[in-house]
């Protein structure tokens, strides 16, 4: 089984799977609502057509097709006459690929702007900053090739508006894992991620009336291994066993190296309330999207891979809007408080919100999205 989520509280407009499958056969898939979530009143029920919540299972491999015709013989036909139900939209799942569900921005509007989920392997909350929408998005994966120690997560900022969070949402992690095939050596793999970061920024930039960015993180479990990726100020924090230790840097013109690279190119980095910006604009100096600034802002990241073990206890995905207020070492202090007793799946969700409410309480007014990946289950 595999899962996938579109960031964060605010998702695409259109219904999207859930579960979908990665294997290479195409299975069809059955659309049902989704309760997990609970929308506020004012928005649609989550068993509305037009609700942004939605389920959908692998159909069984079994003679069983719901709304349809049932196969020969009198049990068949005396259970065709009965009412059946409205016939489902059961549209075909493309092959290896894994929809991400999706929530409309609009329905957020005036409304707490909060989205939590604790999925199989992870944990995340997401709330909106001062913002009319909100820009972040995230997405899980697990079960990949139905093993269970095989996953692959995300987070992502966006800035200029929400639609190349978005789009790298619902197709970075599944370029990344057409392009991962069964390379082996960590510069393969290492280069195979790279070329699902360039192939989606590729993509979004084809895309019509493309504005705005996105910064990206993403984790990806495969074999034992964990290979950490980023392109721009989203962070990825490990604790192992209890320090914390940063698996990725700040791509912002502050770095000296690309303050270099970007002069280099012909562009230029100043700062103004103490913030450097490339061309006066733009904080992060990597990330999907930007079109306008696509000279110096590159979306080639930068990738750290290590081979899980027993004092690697959790991993924690989040946007900058954590980062800015609360430290690498009091993130890891805090997610352990919750983290390493009992009943880890609920502690999980709580310290995703200790950290949230904390940077809030601190200041913050941009969007944060903390996902939290206990690593045990992995090894």
């Amino acid at each position: 089984m595999s899962l996938s989520v579109c960031s964060s509280p605010v998702f695409s407009p259109r219904p999207s799977s859930l579960f979908c499958n990665n294997k290479a056969s195409p299975h069809q898939t059955l659309t049902l609502s989704h309760s997990h979530l609970h929308p506020p009143v004012s928005s649609p029920t989550a068993a509305s057509p037009t609700s942004p919540f939605f389920l959908r299972l692998l159909k069984p491999p079994v003679k069983l097709v719901f709304g349809s015709d049932s196969g020969p013989g009198d049990c068949d036909r005396h259970l065709l006459k009965r009412k059946r139900p409205t016939r489902l939209d059961i549209p075909v799942a493309p092959v290896g690929v894994a929809a991400p569900i999706s929530v409309n921005a609009e329905t957020l509007r005036g409304e707490s702007g909060e989205v939590e989920r604790e999925g199989d392997g992870f944990s995340v909350y997401c709330k909106r900053g001062k913002r009319e929408a909100m820009e972040d998005r995230f997405s899980a994966t697990t079960n990949l090739e139905r093993d269970p120690k095989q996953a692959i997560f995300g987070v992502y900022d966006g800035h200029g508006g929400s639609r190349a969070s978005e789009f790298a949402a619902e197709n970075l992690c599944n370029n990344i894992l057409r392009e991962i095939g069964s390379e082996g050596n960590e510069s393969e793999i290492e280069e195979a991620v790279k070329r699902g970061y360039l192939a989606t920024d590729s993509e979004f930039l084809k895309e019509k009336d493309v504005k705005g960015g996105s910064c990206c993180v993403t984790a990806l479990i495969k074999d034992g291994n964990l290979v950490v990726s980023s392109a721009g100020d989203c962070r990825a924090v490990l604790s192992v066993g209890g320090l914390a230790e940063a698996l990725t840097s700040d791509h912002r013109p502050s770095r000296e190296d690309e303050r270099n690279r970007i002069e280099r190119s012909g562009g230029y980095v100043d700062t103004f309330n103490s913030v450097w910006r490339i061309q006066g604009s733009l904080a992060v100096s990597r990330g999907i999207g930007d079109a306008h600034l696509k000279r110096w802002v590159i979306s080639e990241p930068e990738t750290k891979i290590l081979h899980i073990n027993p004092q690697h206890e959790f991993l924690i995905l989040a946007s900058d809007g954590l980062w800015e207020k609360v430290g690498n070492q009091e993130a890891v202090d805090i997610a352990r408080s919750f983290c390493m007793g009992t009943d880890q799946n609920q502690k999980l969700l709580l310290a995703c919100k200790k950290l949230v409410d904390l940077s809030v309480s601190r200041g913050s007014f941009d969007d944060i999205s903390v996902m939290l990946i206990p690593l045990c289950r992995f090894i």
